[in-house]
C-alpha cells in the first residue's frame, strides 16, 4: 500500500505507483491525502470522521481520503477500506530529504511510522529535490533505484524473516541517476533553525490544513471564557536558516544521513518509535530527580 503527505496527485506518488505496477510483481493499494499535507507530522483526525473518494490510478486500487498521512495508513491497514492487510507500506516519494530532525516535522515518515505502530512493515521514501537542478524524471528514477530494497524486503517478509522492530527511512541524493549506492546511516542533528518574523497582513500565506482543522476545533467551543483585547490581526512568516558551522563547512559524521545524502548515497535509516532521551540525559536525572523533595510544603518554600 502507497501513501505520502504531498497529496495523491503528486508526482512522486503517481512515479512510485507506475514503477511498482510495471513489474507485475505486486497488487498495489493507495490511501492517500486527498491534498497536501506536508509537514504535518504524526497529526491525526480525532473529533470528525473521515471521508474516502475512490480515484483511477492505473494498475492500482486508490482511495483519496481527507485526513493525514498517518490517518491514511491507519484507515488503509484496518481492513475497513480494504479486504486485507497489505503486506508493505510506503510513504513517498516525497519532494524533498526527510534527514535528521525533519523526521519529526515530515508526514511522509509519520505515514510509515504509523504502519510500523500497527504492526505492517513500512518504508518512507524521500528524493533529495533541489530546484532548478531537479525534474519530474527524477522521482521515476528514485522509484526505480529503490526496487532492489523493496524486492529485498518482500522476500523477507514471504519468508516471514523481516526485522520488524523498527521502520525504514531512505532518502535518495539530486542526482540520483550518478547515486553512488546503499549506505546505512543514522539520524544527524539538524542544520537548519526556523525562526519567525511579522509581515504585513497582505503578505499573509494560507493556513495549514492542521492550523485550519485547529481554529475549527477552538471556534466550535461555546465556553470560552478567552476576552479580546485587540481587533488587530498580528501576521507572521516562517524562516528558515541554516546554523553557523566553524570554518564555514557543515561537518557530518560518516554514518549520518544528510552527509552521506550530499555525498551522493541512498542513505537508509532504521528508525523506531521510542523517544528516550541520549544516556547522558537519563543518568543525570537519574541523580537529579531523587534530590526533589515531592512534598507541598516544599514546593511553595520554593516559590518564596
Amino acid at each position: 500500500m502507497v501513501t505520502n503527505d504531498d497529496g495523491i496527485d503528486a508526482p512522486g506518488l503517481q512515479a512510485l505507483v507506475r514503477v511498482l505496477v510495471s513489474t507485475g510483481l505486486y497488487r498495489i493499494l493507495v490511501c492517500a491525502p486527498d491534498s497536501e499535507k506536508s509537514a504535518v507530522s504524526h497529526g491525526i483526525t480525532w473529533k470528525h470522521g473521515l471521508h474516502a473518494k475512490e480515484v483511477a490510478i492505473s494498475g492500482a486500487k486508490a482511495f483519496a481520503v481527507s485526513g493525514t498521512p498517518a490517518d491514511c495508513t491507519s484507515l488503509g491497514v484496518s481492513k475497513a477500506l480494504f479486504p486485507s492487510v497489505p503486506d508493505l507500506v510506503i510513504s513517498g516519494i516525497n519532494m524533498g530529504n526527510n534527514c535528521g530532525r525533519r523526521i519529526w516535522y515530515s508526514g511522509t515518515v509519520a505515514g510509515a511510522r504509523q504502519a510500523f505502530l500497527q504492526g505492517v512493515p513500512s518504508v518512507s521514501i524521500s528524493y533529495h529535490w533541489f530546484r532548478g537542478m531537479s525534474s519530474l524524471n527524477d522521482f521515476t528514477l528514485a522509484a526505480e533505484a529503490c526496487l532492489p530494497i523493496l524486492s529485498a524486503i518482500f522476500v523477507e517478509i514471504r519468508k516471514s524473516n523481516y526485522f520488524q522492530k523498527c521502520f525504514l527511512n531512505i532518502n535518495l541524493p539530486t542526482d540520483v541517476k550518478n547515486h553512488k549506492g546503499y549506505k546505512l546511516a543514522r539520524q544527524c542533528k539538524s542544520i537548519v533553525s526556523m525562526q519567525w518574523k511579522q509581515v504585513a497582513s497582505d503578505a499573509q500565506g494560507h493556513m495549514s490544513p492542521t492550523m485550519n482543522m485547529k481554529t475549527e476545533s477552538i471556534a466550535s467551543m461555546d465556553n470560552s471564557t478567552t476576552t479580546t483585547i485587540s481587533q488587530e490581526q498580528l501576521f507572521f512568516e516562517r524562516v528558515i536558516e541554516k546554523r553557523p558551522q566553524l570554518g564555514g563547512q557543515v561537518k557530518h559524521k560518516d554514518s549520518e544521513d544528510y552527509g552521506l545524502l550530499k555525498e551522493g548515497y541512498i542513505t537508509v535509516t532504521p528508525l523506531g518509535a521510542l523517544t528516550n532521551a541520549e544516556r547522558k540525559c537519563q543518568s543525570y536525572f537519574k541523580e537529579w530527580l531523587p534530590l526533589v523533595d515531592p512534598t507541598p510544603e516544599h514546593r511553595w518554600t520554593l516559590l518564596r
